[in-house]
Formats: structure tokens, C-alpha cells, sequence
């Protein structure tokens, strides 16, 4: 079982930073593929960012409306994967949620079993 909780959410402006951390529990991230989704109002969940690793081999991925402006890392020492969220626009409001488990299709959220409970960000115009 992999428990997660996401945090770093807030209110911007448009133009500015936020950084959300997922934070997970009960076993590391090893082998997993990390997954950042998010939900805005009335839209279905959408693929964000997703970082793989395998045989010691890690990957990022990111969705192309925010390629080139958010960034996803891991801390292996805290057991943690961040996504650093620069030039932020008003589209980009909406609950982000973490997802992890050993998905092959890494952009698919029926890929992930393990799920956090999100945190809302919030850009302003």
C-alpha cells in the first residue's frame, strides 16, 4: 500500500511560482511510475507531468500545455516528488492530485491505483 499526500497549493497571480511536493508513505517510490493529474471544474481529470524510473533509468514526461513551463523531480531521501510550476496562467486552475503505481502508460489515469487527495491551486488574472 503507498499512501499520498499533496501540498503546496495556493492562490497566484498569473506570471508567478508554486511548488506542490507529493509526499508518500508505506513503501518508496522504487519502480513506481509518479504521476501529476488535475481537475478543474466541470473538465475531466487531465495528464499533467509523470516521472518514471526503472533499472535506476528515469524519465519525465509532460503534458504540452504546460511543457517548458512545470518541472517534476524527486527527493529519493524523503520519499517525495515535486512539481515546480512556473509562469502560471489562469488555465492552469484546478485540484492536483498525485498518482503512483507501475503504470506503462504513464499519461492514463486508470493507470493508477494509488491516488492523493489533492490540492487546489488557484491562478488569478
Amino acid at each position: 500500500q503507498v499512501q499520498l499526500v499533496e501540498s503546496g497549493g495556493g492562490l497566484v497571480q498569473a506570471g508567478g511560482s508554486l511548488r506542490l511536493s507529493c509526499a508518500a508513505s508505506g513503501r518508496t517510490f522504487s519502480n513506481y511510475a509518479v504521476g501529476w493529474f488535475r481537475q478543474a471544474p466541470g473538465k475531466e481529470r487531465e495528464f499533467v507531468a509523470a516521472i518514471t524510473w526503472t533499472w535506476n533509468v528515469i524519465s519525465s514526461y509532460y503534458a504540452d500545455s504546460v511543457k517548458g513551463r512545470f518541472t517534476i523531480s524527486r527527493d529519493n531521501a524523503k520519499n517525495t516528488v515535486y512539481l515546480q510550476m512556473n509562469s502560471l496562467k489562469p488555465e492552469d486552475t484546478a485540484v492536483y492530485y498525485c498518482a503512483a503505481d507501475r503504470a506503462s502508460r504513464y499519461y492514463s489515469p486508470d493507470e493508477y491505483n494509488y491516488w492523493g487527495r489533492g490540492t487546489q491551486v488557484t491562478v488569478s488574472s
